[in-house]
Formats: C-alpha cells, structure tokens, sequence
C-alpha cells in the first residue's frame, strides 16, 4: 500500500477505525503511517487534521495524533444521544432528500444485502455506516449534522459484536429489513413512519451494544 493519494489514505484510515482494525484510544504513528502509505509527513498531517474534524481521531497538542477513544464518558454520551439524533435525522430526512441521494442510498443497500448473504463482516459494517451517512445526507441539517457523524463513528465500533456474530440470524435479517423500511419511507415522504423505523432500528442495536459493554460475570470459581 504505498504512494495513495491523500483521499485514499483519509478513506483507508476511516475504514480501519470503524472496523477497529485501529484500537480506540490509539497512537497514529507518524513515521509508520507515512511509510505504509508512500508520502511525507506534510499530507499525512493533512489528513489527520481532517479526521479530527470528522470526529474520527484527536490530534493532541505535542503529543501526536490518537485513535478517538471508547471510554465511559464517551459511551454514557452516545447511549443518552443517539436515538434522538438518529429520529430528528429521520425526520428531516424524509422531508428534505433529493432524488438522487435516494438512488444512492438504494444502491447502498443493495451492497449491504449482499455482504449480509456472502458474510462479508467488513462489508456489512462499512455500507451500514454509508447506508445511514447517506440519510444523515439527505437531512440537510449543517447543526445536527457533524453529531451525527460523530455517533456513527462509534455505533459502527461498539457495533462490531452484532456484525461478527452477536446477533442471531434473525436479527441480522431484521436489520436488513429496517433498511428497507427506511427507503419505504422516504419514498413516501412519511416522516413519522421514518422516526418510528428509526427507533425500532436502534432498539435493535441498542440491546446487542449495550450486552457488550455490560457483559454476563464470569462464573466464580467453585471449591474441589
């Protein structure tokens, strides 16, 4: 992988911390990266202060540049946040898309169902998060926006346990339907169907994010 452009690089990074191929919390290596992608340190910079502002990474002053972390407060936030934000995007997003971003988010979808069939684990989590960044688009809203993306970030990597085999085939399958319905939706210009789908979609998310962050006990250890 060398002499990428910095498009290339920024949309190689985005992929590798929503997959958590990059740990959250995690140093950027300056030197490394340059290296691995073929340029100087200026372009990567370049890059590092766009992912900062997407709200993927946190370039810290003289300490480098650090994966954005998964930690209480960031995860408190996001369960508090999220189903708001998620069902005002809805909203707005049945009221205000264009034509053509439909046709993007149905071919999006076709992707998606595809990688759900074949199994494709990074194929899911990647058009699932571009499935619902498209309808983030279709908002329009620039306030509500970049909070939006910013909780996308960290719901495509508190969601890996659903993709990599946390969910039972039917809620895949229901998921996969959610996005459906979401289309249904649009189409029809029903912004009080869309919050509804929208909720019933995180619910879905919902209950399989949070038995990863809270996990069963171990078993104690019993006496011989």
């Amino acid at each position: 992988m060398t002499n990428l452009s910095k498009e290339q690089i920024v949309e190689d990074l985005r992929q590798r911390i929503i997959t958590m191929d990059l740990e959250p919390g995690g140093h950027l290596d300056e030197s490394t990266l340059a290296q691995a992608y073929g340029v100087s340190r200026t372009p990567l910079r370049d890059v590092f202060r766009q992912l900062a502002g997407e709200g993927y990474i946190e370039v810290r002053d003289k300490r480098g540049a650090y994966v954005a972390p998964l930690n209480h407060s960031t995860l408190r936030s996001f369960f508090q946040t999220a189903p708001l934000i998620y069902a005002t995007v809805g909203r707005l997003a049945a009221e205000n898309y264009r034509a053509e971003q439909l046709e993007l988010l149905q071919a999006c979808q076709e992707r998606f169902r595809l990688a759900v069939k074949t199994g494709d684990l990074a194929g899911r989590v990647t058009e699932n998060d571009q499935f619902h960044a498209l309808i983030g688009e279709m908002a329009g809203n620039v306030y509500l926006i970049p909070s939006y993306r910013r909780l996308l970030i960290d719901h495509a990597r508190i969601g890996q346990t659903f993709w990599s085999g946390g969910a039972s085939q039917e809620d895949v399958a229901a998921s996969c339907r959610h996005h459906d319905s979401f289309i249904e939706r649009l189409i029809e210009r029903d912004a009080e169907g869309m919050v509804a789908v929208t909720l019933e979609h995180w619910e879905l998310s919902r209950r399989h994010m949070d038995a990863y962050v809270r996990p069963d006990p171990l078993p104690l250890m019993q006496s011989a």
